[in-house]
């Protein structure tokens, strides 16, 4: 007996799977994407749905939270290309993104120093 498929279910899939397509393309990346050719924007390497993923979308001014329609704010660069940017703006701002995202030492690596130091074997 061949049991008949359940049109409900699959009807539910197949909304959720739009519904899913929908929301990603509502975000930046998506947006940047659909904005800009497929290549980096510093090592000019073309990009392919194959290899799409290793294609990222820059902010320029490296707030992650502003997200103009216009794309103003967005670059596309290769994940290299987009880690050397990154590792150059830290050495820029001396390692923090922000002044208060440094760590504050609390530690003393030489607070019984001297304890150590008269101890006898």
């Amino acid at each position: 007996m061949i049991k008949k498929p359940d049109t409900a279910k699959l009807d539910r899939i197949v909304a959720d799977a739009r519904r899913n397509a929908e929301q990603r393309d509502l975000g930046y990346r998506e947006q940047a994407l659909k904005m800009y050719p497929w290549i980096c924007g510093r090592c000019q390497r073309e990009f392919t749905r194959v290899n799409l993923r290793e294609l990222t979308v820059h902010h320029r001014n490296h707030d992650h939270d502003f997200n103009p329609s216009d794309g103003s704010n967005w670059e596309l660069l290769c994940v290299y290309c987009h880690d050397n940017e990154h590792s150059r703006y830290l050495d820029h701002t001396g390692g923090a993104s922000k002044p208060n995202d440094a760590a504050v030492a609390t530690g003393n690596p030489f607070a019984d120093l001297k304890g150590l130091m008269t101890r006898k074997p």
